[in-house]
């Protein structure tokens, strides 16, 4: 495995800047998603990371190595592309050996390590087959099992389950990040799903517009956003105008809401509250709640999806677990009482320019 490291790696294409100055350390072993919407710069810096692309100012370090003027091949990487690109008229084999035949790999040492991969990818039995034979899970893994058979110390995977349904989907975000970790490699993986790289990565870096805006541990960039972008990115959030009080609170409407942190100095009264629908609880009247009125229920499975319209003309989601909302009889249009759990919820500077009325 190896580390690899950007230092303020930028590229631009015509008058975009795709990405724009990434400085990143990414340990060896560790399991790194790059998230963001679509054009934020994560397939770009991937593809800089492969040497598809050359960076135009900064450069990538594989343990502490410049690696800008060395090609694709010597980089010592694996690719998946979102594609899979499989040789349509090669076998499950030869597209996984692939990688050891240019390297002129004897016959039976190629034999042995096709078949050590298709055992470890679940592909028994398909060896002879060609990709228009398989499914899109099927090819998924002959893809990954091809990017792996030549032991690189570095994986990178550019958004490799998009093309499959989300139950499939989900049952192999779980395997990649087994094989990975079983095999010991330093993985990047770029997607723009937030639940995929939630839920498969060690740490998560968060991109828009070519810049990194946050980087750290799935639950640090839920709980802990570094700026309201990355709250409204990352998950389902409430995002409600609100004035800064003295004591680590603010005020929405009539009502004060603790939240997490106020950094002294960074807000001049008017801010923006963030709240996750699962932070937000229903209370009796009286015990110093927001009043609303329920306007839309939406069963989501284990939770129920609640639409609060408060008394300043907002509307607030809330997610109540289904066996809990079972025991009301509340329909649309009743009144109810809301606060949010202490000190989950987050308070961003409004943008310049914006104007905030509650």
């Amino acid at each position: 495995m190896a580390t690899v490291s950007y230092r303020a790696v930028s590229k631009a294409f015509a008058s975009t800047m795709a990405v724009d100055a990434v400085s990143l350390d990414i340990a060896a072993g560790e399991f790194c998603s790059l998230v963001g919407p679509s054009g934020c710069g994560k397939t770009t810096l991937l593809r800089v990371t492969a040497g598809f692309v050359q960076a135009d100012e900064g450069e990538v370090y594989f343990d502490d190595r410049p690696a800008g003027a060395l090609p694709p091949n010597r980089r010592d990487l694996g690719f998946v592309f979102q594609s899979y690109a499989l040789f349509p008229t090669k076998t499950v084999g030869e597209n996984i050996g692939f990688s050891l035949m240019l390297k002129r790999t004897p016959r039976p040492e190629i034999s042995k390590r096709v078949d050590e991969m298709c055992d470890l990818m679940h592909l028994d039995g398909l060896r002879d087959r060609y990709p228009h034979e398989l499914s899109g899970g099927q090819q998924q893994r002959v893809a990954l099992a091809r990017a792996l058979i030549s032991e690189p110390s570095v994986l990178l995977l550019d958004e490799p389950l998009s093309a499959l349904d989300a139950k499939i989907r989900t049952r192999l975000r779980v395997e990649i990040r087994r094989i990975v970790e079983s095999l010991g490699i330093t993985a990047i993986y770029v997607t723009h799903d937030q639940e995929e790289a939630l839920s498969i990565s060690d740490r998560v870096a968060i991109m828009d517009k070519g810049k990194l805006l946050q980087i750290g541990s799935p639950l640090d960039v839920y709980l802990r956003p570094a700026d309201l972008f990355v709250a409204q990115f990352v998950g389902t959030t409430n995002s409600l105008p609100c004035t800064v009080l003295d004591g680590g609170s603010v005020r929405v409407g009539d009502a004060s809401v603790a939240v997490r942190e106020i950094e002294p100095g960074r807000f001049n009264g008017q801010a923006t509250l963030s709240i996750r629908p699962e932070h937000v609880d229903l209370v009796a009247a009286g015990n110093g709640g927001i009043p609303a009125i329920l306007r839309d229920v939406s069963f989501l499975g284990q939770t129920v999806r609640l639409t609060l319209h408060t008394l300043a003309d907002h509307d607030v989601l809330a997610d109540v677990p289904t066996v809990d909302w079972l025991e009301r009889s509340l329909e649309p249009g009743a009144s109810l009482t809301w606060s949010v759990r202490a000190g989950l919820a987050s308070v961003f500077p409004v943008p310049a320019g914006t104007e905030v009325t509650q």
